[in-house]
């Protein structure tokens, strides 16, 4: 078993970023797309992310955007994973030929394993699926879907997304068993304006979660 690896995203600020270093994350994001509350341009996610420990990874968030934008944002932060959440095609989001996350929006009727399959097939660099909730417009709007609905035998690695916050990520953990989790608004003060305790109880969640279900592990082997 491995640990849940941990993404906080939406970061404008250099104390957020600081906050989630310290809190033990894995992957801090930054929002490309103008149309959010948390968008930074490329030079100030490169600016942040210069703040950055090894192996802590940056992670640029597009949405629909062209394959120059995407470019331009790696000219200026070319260590980057890529995260594509809008209408974006699998030649699209390889044109970069950089590996990145794909959202995939867990609407009603959403058939998530024929999704994955079929990136999968089509992808050689999409590393996971980023599941979130689908609402109007991009991205999840901070609610949480029915995690039921994601079958056991997804063909790809798994992020799960959407709603999580510190009360909530420990169950969402346990019952999806991720490869990582990803927040924004669950652990913000505002739109944009992380308050570092909550990214701390947040990752204190997730890390009791892997501790439930090593001791799990332990009591069955």
């Amino acid at each position: 078993m491995t640990r849940t690896r941990i993404k906080i995203c939406g970061l404008t600020r250099e104390a957020d970023v600081d906050a989630a270093v310290e809190a033990g994350a894995d992957a801090v994001g930054f929002v490309l797309w103008a149309g959010s509350a948390r968008h930074v341009e490329a030079a100030r996610a490169a600016a942040l992310a210069a703040r950055l420990p090894p192996f802590v990874s940056p992670v640029l968030l597009f949405v629909n955007a062209t394959a120059g934008a995407v470019a331009a944002a790696l000219s200026e932060l070319p260590q980057a994973l890529l995260q594509f959440h809008g209408d974006e095609t699998p030649t699209q989001c390889e044109a970069a030929g950089r590996p990145y996350l794909r959202a995939a929006r867990m609407g009603e009727g959403f058939d998530l394993l024929d999704f994955a399959t079929r990136w999968r097939a089509e992808s050689a660099l999409m590393q996971a699926l980023l599941l979130d909730a689908h609402a109007p417009g991009y991205g999840g709007a901070g609610k949480v879907f029915d995690w039921s609905r994601i079958p056991p035998n997804v063909p790809c690695p798994v992020v799960l997304s959407g709603g999580l916050n510190p009360a909530n990520v420990t169950d969402g953990v346990l019952r999806v068993r991720p490869f990582a989790v990803d927040v924004s608004s669950g652990v913000e003060a505002g739109k944009g304006i992380k308050d570092a305790a909550l990214i701390r109880r947040f990752c204190d969640a997730v890390r009791e979660a892997d501790a439930r279900l090593a001791d799990e592990a332990s009591a069955t082997g």
